[in-house]
C-alpha cells in the first residue's frame, strides 16, 4: 500500500526510530510494513526510504540502486532492507554529492560524508548481513539510515549557500557537478 510521505516538519523524522526485536521481524505487521515502504519508494520515485518518511516509528530502511549514476558510477544494489543498522566509517577522507529527499521535496542540497563505511544489520528475515560501500553507494546509505536516526540531510549541509531548489539546481548548478 501506498502511504504518504512524512515531511520536514513532522515529529517522526527528528526522533530515534526504535529498533525491531526478533519476533517483529517474523510478524505480520513486519512483512506489511515492508510492502508499503517499497510501493512508496517506487511511487515516489525515491532510491531509499526508511520507515519514519511513512509515518513508522523503527529502525527499518529500504535501498535498490541500479545501473550508472549521473557521476558515471555503476551502481548495482538489488533491493536490501536494512534493520537496526550500525555504520562504521572505514575512511577519514570526505566525498560530496548534491542530495535530495522525498521528505524534503523540491531541494537539493550539498553534502560532504565519509567516502567509505561498512554497515552491520539484519535483513529481512532477521539474519545479520554486513555490506562495505564506497562512492556514491556510501552516501545513499548513509542518508537514508541517518533517517532511523532522525537526521535529514539539510543538517548535514556545512554551507547554507549549497542548498538550492530543484529547479535552480537544474538550471544553475546540475551540469556543473557532472564534468
Amino acid at each position: 500500500m501506498i502511504r504518504p510521505i512524512c515531511k520536514m516538519g513532522n515529529p517522526v523524522l527528528r526522533q530515534k526510530a526504535k529498533e525491531l526485536r526478533p519476533e517483529d521481524i517474523s510478524s505480520d505487521w513486519f512483512s506489511q510494513l515492508l510492502i508499503d515502504l517499497k510501493d512508496s519508494m517506487d511511487h515516489y520515485g525515491g532510491i531509499g526510504i526508511a520507515a519514519p518518511q511513512i509515518g513508522v516509528d523503527s529502525q527499518v530502511a529500504l535501498i535498490e540502486l541500479a545501473g550508472m549514476n549521473r557521476y558515471g558510477e555503476e551502481l548495482n544494489l538489488p533491493l536490501t532492507t536494512f534493520v537496526n543498522p550500525v555504520i562504521r566509517d572505514l575512511s577519514a577522507e570526505l566525498q560530496g554529492f548534491w542530495e535530495g529527499c522525498l521528505s524534503v521535496p523540491g531541494l537539493r542540497g550539498y553534502v560532504e560524508r565519509p567516502r567509505k563505511i561498512e554497515v552491520t544489520y539484519l535483513d529481512e528475515k532477521g539474519r545479520p548481513q554486513r555490506l562495505v560501500a564506497e562512492g556514491f553507494l556510501a552516501t545513499v546509505v548513509q542518508h537514508e539510515l541517518d533517517h532511523l536516526q532522525g537526521i535529514l540531510y539539510v543538517d548535514r549541509i556545512k554551507d547554507s549557500k549549497l542548498l538550492s531548489f530543484q529547479e535552480e539546481f537544474e538550471t544553475f548548478i546540475q551540469e556543473r557537478t557532472i564534468e
